[in-house]
C-alpha cells in the first residue's frame, strides 16, 4: 500500500532554516511526480514546491523562490524541501502529496491539490522568535 510520511518540523527563528523529509513506500519514485503544499488558517492549501523525479524538473512558488529547494533520492524513495532564510509567513502545516501518472511539474503545483492521489499527515513547521 502506498505511505506518504512527512518529518522535519518544528519551531525555528526567523532568518534560520529546516530540512523536511518524505518517505515514501507503494511505488517506484522515478518517474512520480512529489510536491509540498502549505496549509494555514483560514487559507487554501497552497502548492510551494513541485519535481519530477529523475529528470529533476522542479517548480517553486513565486514567495520561496531563492529560499526553498526540492530535490529526490529515487534510490531512497525519500524527497526533501530545504528551507532556508525563514520568514514568519512561512508558518503552517507542510504536506508530501504524490502523482503516478505524469502531469507537467508547474500544473501539480498550481491546479490544486485534486491532482495529488496520495498524501501524508502533515508536519507543523513555526517561524517565530
Amino acid at each position: 500500500q502506498v505511505q506518504l510520511v512527512e518529518s522535519g518540523g518544528g519551531l525555528v527563528q526567523p532568518g534560520g532554516s529546516v530540512r523536511l523529509s518524505c518517505a515514501i513506500s507503494g511505488f517506484t519514485l522515478d518517474g512520480a511526480i512529489i510536491g509540498w503544499f502549505r496549509q494555514t488558517p483560514g487559507k487554501e492549501r497552497e502548492g510551494i514546491s513541485c519535481i519530477t523525479c529523475g529528470t529533476d524538473e522542479s517548480y517553486y512558488a513565486d514567495s520561496v523562490k531563492g529560499r526553498f529547494t526540492i530535490s529526490s533520492d529515487n534510490a531512497r524513495q525519500m524527497v526533501y524541501l530545504q528551507m532556508d532564510s525563514l520568514k514568519p509567513e512561512d508558518t503552517g502545516v507542510y504536506y508530501c502529496a504524490a502523482r503516478v501518472r505524469p502531469t507537467p511539474v508547474r500544473s501539480m503545483c498550481t491546479v490544486g491539490p485534486s491532482l495529488s492521489k496520495y498524501w501524508g499527515q502533515g508536519t507543523q513547521v513555526t517561524v517565530s522568535s
